[in-house]
């Protein structure tokens, strides 16, 4: 794996086929992003709404963030570890989920611009 708090999109992949309660997977983009393609079975919780809806998450397990290209989801993977959670960035985001040849939830997804 890349680092403890970085995964790349495959090794992400790879925690969920193992176990699909191994983490859990949370798309930070905007609605509009996200309603363009994700990533099947992640949860989407806004960036900007993330802080006031962290109850929604389980703090006794892993979180995986990711966003469009990383920059995001790496902003709330070190909220999140600064409030002492075991939160992780999929590095490179959706760009490079779908650069890696990995699906979306949709097989008619796009990634949109952000």
């Amino acid at each position: 794996m890349s680092s403890p708090t970085e995964h790349s999109p495959t090794e992400v992949n790879a925690l969920i086929a193992e176990d699909g309660d191994a983490v859990q997977l949370v798309d930070v983009r905007e609605p509009y992003e996200h309603d363009a393609g994700a990533i099947a079975g992640a949860r989407h919780i806004p960036l900007g709404d993330l802080l006031a809806n962290a109850e929604q998450l389980d703090q006794s397990r892993p979180v995986v963030f990711y966003c469009r290209v990383g920059g995001r989801s790496a902003m709330a993977t070190d909220a999140f570890r600064a409030s002492g959670w075991d939160a992780r960035n999929m590095t490179g985001g959706i760009v490079a989920w779908v650069d890696e040849g990995l699906p979306l939830s949709d097989p008619a997804g796009t990634v949109a611009d952000h």
